[in-house]
């Protein structure tokens, strides 16, 4: 197929990768060379606006880090919408608002061209494996004709329901995932305070009810004090941003994520919004340093 992807990052790039090399032709655009010249030097065609990426392809690709940058990818000046053929399809597969995920659905559609919301979960490691966790929001003929392609970027594809199920379903993962991180922070960091070794702790806890990927992966980065970013916090902290704002539209009480959201606060207002979500542990450390 003649398909285009647009956000070439961490995530993006090895994404971008798994299409070009199961043979279809791929058209790509960055703000930065530098993130494109891997699939360029692969292949694909480089493009000067994202509306020439949309006319090359029958199926664009997006995954940037906010609602905004959709919204003037897909619909701002020399945006995707000026190129798109009729009955093109976009598959953001971006974490953004659900909201923001139905309003550009709908306008798109006024141009007859179809969407799905389908973020991921898996993480850079993931995204290179091509066994990320695909949640999908659109109408289901849609999904079933690309589902294909979304086989070679993930392992788990969902179809969860409308536009802006999807970005539901993720926010529901962030919720739990980020709120898992932090339930490991405070369990190794009482255990440090509390005279045992953390990683004995960790151990212990890995063989019983407490064992979790939080706990394998994020634990024993805070074991080894490896606050190098598989994900930045920045990231989570945004997510949760959105989560909490439309939990707010929907007048939903979300106590557990509103306070993970305040610790992710102090996480970004130290300064570590480029490390690992690991680093919660660090934000317990200063609080405690701090404490009279």
């Amino acid at each position: 197929m003649q398909l285009g992807f647009i956000g070439l990052g961490v995530m993006g790039r090895p994404m971008a990768m798994h299409l070009l090399h199961a043979g279809h032709q791929l058209s790509v655009w960055a703000r930065r060379r530098e993130s494109s010249q891997p699939l360029l030097d692969a292949g694909a065609v480089g493009c000067a606006t994202p509306a020439a990426v949309a006319q090359r392809s029958e199926v664009v690709f997006t995954m940037l880090t906010a609602g905004a940058d959709v919204e003037r990818v897909a619909l701002g000046p020399d945006g995707l919408v000026e190129g798109f053929a009729s009955h093109s399809l976009l598959i953001d597969m971006s974490t953004i608002g659900p909201a923001m995920a139905r309003s550009l659905a709908e306008r798109l559609a006024l141009a007859g061209i179809d969407m799905l919301d389908a973020p991921v979960s898996g993480g850079g490691q993931a995204a290179a494996a091509a066994t990320l966790a695909i949640m999908v929001g659109g109408k289901v003929a849609v999904l079933e004709r690309v589902r294909p392609l979304l086989a070679l970027l993930g392992r788990a594809i969902v179809h969860v329901g409308g536009n802006g199920a999807g970005q539901v379903a993720k926010m529901c993962n962030q919720m739990i995932m980020v709120g898992a991180i932090q339930a490991v922070a405070e369990a190794l960091h009482f255990s440090s305070v509390s005279g045992a070794d953390p990683a004995k702790v960790r151990q212990a806890l890995a063989g019983g009810s407490a064992g979790s990927r939080a706990l394998e992966v994020m634990g024993g980065r805070m074991v080894d004090r490896d606050f190098v970013a598989g994900v930045e916090a920045r990231l989570h902290h945004k997510d949760y941003g959105i989560a909490l704002d439309a939990a707010y539209r929907l007048g939903l009480p979300l106590p557990i994520a509103g306070q993970v959201w305040q610790q992710l606060n102090a996480l970004m207002a130290m300064g570590w919004g480029r490390s690992d979500t690991a680093a919660l542990l660090r934000v317990l450390e200063a609080s405690r340093r701090a404490t009279p």
